[in-house]
């Protein structure tokens, strides 16, 4: 992994997924629903469709973040995109 990956492009997608691509290069599909769905604060808005769907990139952040203020840690991002099937525990940490 790198020391501080960074996000450079974010598509929203279905059910809480986003596809993220990353400055190295690389990219995955992360499900944001265990860090959104059912959640209060700053993340309960994110529960609207066109809420979630209004997701940029913050360019100086290299992260995920929302008009509300919402935002999430890049570091568990790249680990979440990165995880393999047998290794998707990821989702559980908090971002």
């Amino acid at each position: 992994m790198p020391l501080h990956p960074r996000i450079t492009h974010v598509v929203p997608r279905d059910h809480f997924e986003v596809l993220l691509r990353f400055a190295d290069g690389s990219s995955g599909v992360v499900d944001l629903a265990p860090w959104i769905v059912g959640r209060r604060g700053v993340f309960a808005a994110l529960q609207d469709a066109s809420m979630f769907r209004s997701v940029t990139v913050d360019r100086d952040a290299g992260t995920l973040v929302w008009p509300n203020g919402a935002d999430l840690d890049p570091d568990v991002l790249y680990e979440a995109a990165h995880a393999t099937p047998a290794n998707s525990s990821s989702a559980n940490r908090r971002i």
